[in-house]
């Protein structure tokens, strides 16, 4: 089962549909790539002050086991330690970021994969009507008319259905 929590930006806007292109799928649970290219993976989710603090973190670990004369190996089981827990705690590490920068949690769904977990959650929400709800209170989409079914007379007994 695949979790994800669903973050909408801060100066969100218009209509459904448009504040759904903006929204980001944020995955709980272990990270390959920030356990294995820590760098790469901040840099490619534009988390520049957590890469800052990750090759600030590398650099003093690096000196400080330099200074105590660490074995090769202790210092590399050590690095191989903290890349693991920057993979389990790559989710985290990315809520937070979005936070700090104002979005907020709009959303938490599962499914077996992203595709079904996204439309779980566009069904529930596009159920509030995309076409009729508008942050603007002036929008034209607001005097379009609702659909119903129209209320032919005798349209229940052509389908066999009691009145």
């Amino acid at each position: 089962m695949t979790v994800f929590t669903v973050h909408e930006p801060p100066a969100s806007g218009g209509t459904l549909i448009d504040r759904a292109l903006e929204l980001r799928f944020v995955k709980e649970g272990f990270s390959w790539g920030a356990a294995l290219a820590t760098p790469v993976w901040l840099a490619a989710r534009n988390e520049w002050i957590a890469l800052a603090a990750y090759v600030a973190l590398i650099a003093i670990l690096g000196a400080v086991l330099a200074a105590l004369g660490a074995e090769p190996a202790w210092v590399a089981l050590i690095f191989a330690v903290l890349q693991i827990a920057l993979g389990f705690e790559a989710s985290e590490l990315e809520r937070w970021m979005l936070a700090q920068t104002g979005w907020r949690e709009v959303g938490l769904v599962s499914g077996r994969r992203r595709s079904e977990c996204e439309r779980r959650f566009f069904d529930r929400w596009f159920s509030q009507d995309p076409i009729m709800v508008s942050s603007e209170p002036d929008s034209p989409a607001r005097s379009l008319p609702r659909w119903s079914f129209p209320d032919w007379p005798g349209w229940r007994a052509l389908l066999g259905m009691k009145p």
